[in-house]
């Protein structure tokens, strides 16, 4: 036996081992895929791929089914906004097969629920633009944090580049491009054009905040509840220092964006 075959030989090819993988949870109530894709776009404001390619699980528990199911229309219009359905959770058995042809793995109804409302989407009817949405941090740069629990990033951040700030606030020294992204699970401080996404509050923390000397976000989220400006920012904030808070609570919760006077 040479060398080689006797290293095939004795090598794993492959392995299969248990494992977590942290999903998103996307809560439907309303399986028709039209007023699903209605509401989504109200929700995210029609911007395409706004996941970064997420995998998620489609959860239907305690939703009433048609007796026809359209899985592969409700998984391909989540991928079009970036993200990438790999399972259904609490679909009847009379739908196991429909979602199993759809390329879906189907789980019982408590299998890997969010833990947190900050880790699921909610797909009721057309939401404002202030309503609950995703705040689980895609994977990302996750640069030393301090023993003040804040994380310091001394320079501008690119176009596609995401930093999170796991359990501390995060301090931006420069500006945040358009694509970029900043999530911290406390506040956020940009010393500079904040023009990508910034998600403080990530894992529910309704006192979060967000700063910027310069504000020009494509979206602002604290503790889940967002808001995205394709029709462009208010006249009173835009392009000036701001503060964002979240007010109220609930299906009132909504955020506000102040202007912060410098000098």
């Amino acid at each position: 036996m040479t060398g080689m075959q006797a290293n095939r030989s004795n090598g794993k090819t492959i392995e299969f081992k248990g494992g977590t993988l942290q999903a998103m949870t996307a809560v439907v109530r309303d399986p028709n895929v039209m007023k699903l894709a209605d509401a989504m776009h109200a929700m995210l404001g029609g911007m395409g791929e706004f996941f970064a390619g997420e995998p998620t699980v489609i959860d239907v528990s305690g939703t009433s089914l048609p007796e026809r199911m359209d899985w592969a229309g409700v998984a391909s219009l989540l991928r079009r906004y970036g993200l990438q359905p790999v399972a259904v959770r609490g679909a009847p058995e009379q739908h196991a097969d429909g979602a199993r042809k759809a390329g879906l793995a189907v789980l019982p109804p408590d299998a890997g629920k969010p833990s947190s409302a900050a880790s699921r989407v909610s797909a009721l009817d057309a939401a404002p633009p202030e309503a609950p949405a995703p705040a689980a941090p895609p994977k990302a740069e996750s640069p030393t944090v301090s023993a003040g629990r804040t994380m310091v990033i001394d320079r501008p951040l690119r176009s596609g580049q995401q930093i999170y700030a796991r359990g501390a606030d995060l301090v931006v020294i420069g500006g945040v491009s358009n694509g970029a992204e900043v999530i911290a699970d406390g506040n956020i401080h940009c010393y500079g054009p904040l023009r990508g996404r910034a998600i403080a509050g990530a894992q529910g923390d309704h006192q979060a905040r967000i700063f910027t000397t310069s504000l020009g976000a494509e979206l602002v989220s604290i503790a889940g509840v967002f808001r995205t400006f394709e029709r462009g920012l208010p006249e009173e904030v835009a392009g000036r220092a701001a503060l964002i808070t979240l007010t109220g609570e609930g299906d009132k919760a909504q955020l506000r964006l102040d202007p912060l006077q410098l000098s």
